[in-house]
């Protein structure tokens, strides 16, 4: 959290260690309405109000009645200027405690909160990213100066000074899908570090790259003490999904399943053809692996997914209990849930489908823009 005499500010690490921690936190967002909306930073003790900059040119007297007088208050814009004007202006007016949003919703978007989340039984541990702004969740197997991150998010920093810290060569980058909801960081993190990068070959049917095949029955190895990542072909999210079982204790799922919610089959335009291999992967496939195995998604919808050190994950035999996408007998039924009423679809999905196959090759600017907002991978929630 870094200060000066006239204006405080906070980063989005700082956020979400108040998020975290359970402080109460009150957020005046002043982007238009429509943003607001779509997608906004939220959490147990978080509220929130939404007055468009516009509105504040002129004054912020008119909405200081709003506003807490004991509670810290974040003035939150797109990308940090806005907030930095509207901040001055409460200050100005007598307000204590008010902050900005350092890089405004750019940055909440891109920062990437890497937790433990255990060790391996063979040894080395395994790490999950947590891009708290967009839901996403990436990992790293770590073992014997060795690492594999799976489902790298587009900032491959956190990665690379993740492996500096730990002491580790990245030896695999790998994608359990073509992600539609935010660009993969694999490739480049693979080229810059020297690592194989796999994806499922489904799922490349169209790209413009070299890449290895994510196949079952192609065990990946990963130290000297071999911890094992062993694909399990489990198509319905994509043609082309493959979850990772790790160390016979974890199961990466991808976008199939998720802890409150399961994979959506629509966003290559195939939501009728894949409902069935949706199904099949969720209630025969996954039902034959180990119930113990724990659960490591892709996605989270909301922070009542986290446990209190922000990590994501729950035992696969609790997800047949609670998951509510787990819950439907009907063949019928299933198919009209995952087809029918769907949440709006990843804003620009297309254009990172096309990014992802090496068909678009975007600025890091216009990769930002097309990211921004909620990831929307999920049925419902």
């Amino acid at each position: 959290m870094s200060i000066t005499p006239e204006l405080s500010s906070m980063t989005a690490a700082d956020v979400f260690g108040k998020i975290l921690s359970a402080e109460p936190l009150f957020i005046l967002d002043v982007r238009n309405p429509e943003a607001y909306l779509d997608w906004k930073i939220e959490g147990d003790q978080v509220t929130s109000i939404n007055v468009p900059y516009f509105d504040l040119i002129d004054g912020v007297e008119p909405i200081l009645h709003q506003l807490p007088k004991n509670q810290p208050i974040l003035v939150v814009c797109a990308k940090e200027g806005s907030s930095v004007y509207v901040a001055e202006q409460l200050v100005a007016a007598g307000i204590s405690q008010v902050y900005y949003l350092q890089g405004g919703m750019k940055s909440w978007s891109e920062y990437l909160y890497p937790v433990k989340i255990g060790d391996l039984k063979s040894g080395g541990s395994i790490y999950q990213f947590v891009r708290v702004g967009k839901g996403c969740l990436s990992y790293a197997i770590v073992s014997d100066g060795e690492a594999a991150i799976i489902d790298t998010a587009r900032m491959i920093e956190p990665y690379l000074n993740f492996a500096k810290e730990q002491g580790v060569k990245i030896k695999y980058t790998i994608d359990t899908h073509l992600h539609a909801d935010h660009v993969s960081g694999g490739r480049r993190l693979a080229e810059q570090t020297g690592a194989a990068y796999y994806l499922p070959p489904k799922d490349a049917m169209e790209a413009t790259f070299h890449f290895h095949p994510l196949e079952e029955g192609n065990d990946l190895l990963v130290g000297s003490t071999v911890v094992k990542i062993h694909p399990i072909y489990s198509p319905g999210h994509t043609i082309g999904s493959t979850s990772l079982i790790v160390d016979d204790a974890y199961l990466l799922s991808g976008d199939i399943l998720f802890v409150q919610s399961i994979g959506r089959p629509d966003l290559a335009g195939k939501a009728g053809d894949w409902a069935g291999d949706l199904r099949n992967t969720l209630y025969d496939k996954y039902k034959k692996l180990n119930q113990r195995l724990m659960v490591l998604p892709a996605h989270y919808a909301d922070s009542s997914e986290m446990d209190q050190k922000g990590r994501v994950a729950a035992p696969l035999q609790e997800l047949y209990q609670t998951n509510a996408g787990l819950q439907i007998d009907d063949e019928a039924e299933f198919r009209k849930a995952v087809t029918e009423n769907l949440p709006a679809q990843p804003n620009a999905y297309q254009e990172i489908r096309l990014t992802n196959m090496g068909k678009l090759t975007p600025s890091e600017s216009e990769q930002s823009e097309m990211e921004i907002g909620p990831n929307r991978c999920a049925v419902h929630g």
